[in-house]
């Protein structure tokens, strides 16, 4: 009977329940593992690609840093902000679709890379972009035509070429630029300028009249004196 009430009394259930907390708190510590080892693995695999960086640097003598196709300057590798260890969990699946993204056309965004790294990823395809590496100045005749991210009125092959910032509208040749913003500003520019010249038109008439107003006191009194 002592055997009997102490099974129905319950003692026994906790054994079960202690395994079970344990497993779940293994388990927790093995996902926690297992994440790290996914980052890290992926840091490895999703390195940037330093040829490209080289190249532009070398042909341009700019001074381009991993900021030009990510999202920090430092690269992909590390635990700052837009680097591989600081990603969360769906970030990381996100990294994941981004890297099998093998072909163009795929529509994948990858966290660690800003819009133009994103748009060569999407239009030209990760297995070309390995191919690239061992000649990356003919990445911009992979690029499609017509395509210009900051909208400056210079094509983002153009920028790769003279290792000018795609994302930026201010960076660019200035001469082109110049004549870019002249022609999209043109209206603005006119407008201006017609509003410019008869606000002085209109200044210098109210600045006659008050010279004439000051003017008519002097010659009532000259009247008066002749008289």
């Amino acid at each position: 009977m002592h055997r009997i009430s102490e099974w129905s009394s319950g003692r026994r259930d906790d054994r079960p329940r202690k395994v079970w907390v344990g497993r779940k708190r293994v388990g927790g510590e093995l996902g926690a593992a297992v994440g790290v080892m996914l980052a890290l693995l992926l840091s490895r695999t999703a390195a940037a690609h330093p040829e490209y960086q080289r190249s532009l640097v070398l042909n341009t003598g700019r001074a381009v840093n991993c900021a030009y196709c990510h999202t920090s300057a430092d690269g992909p590798e590390g635990t700052g902000l837009g680097q591989i260890g600081r990603l969360s969990p769906s970030e990381l699946e996100q990294l994941g679709r981004a890297r099998a993204a093998l072909q163009p056309g795929a529509g994948v965004e990858s966290p660690i890379l800003n819009a133009f790294g994103n748009h060569i990823l999407n239009v030209v395809g990760k297995a070309r972009i390995l191919e690239l590496r061992l000649a990356p100045q003919e990445l911009a005749g992979a690029l499609p035509a017509g395509s210009d991210l900051d909208a400056d009125g210079i094509e983002d092959a153009e920028e790769y070429r003279d290792g000018t910032h795609p994302l930026i509208d201010s960076d660019g040749d200035p001469i082109r630029l110049f004549r870019h913003n002249l022609g999209r500003y043109a209206w603005q520019i006119v407008l201006t300028f017609a509003a410019t010249v008869l606000g002085l038109w209109g200044l210098k008439h109210l600045l006659d009249g008050f010279e004439i107003l000051a003017r008519r006191p002097e010659d009532g009194e000259t009247t008066t004196r002749g008289k």
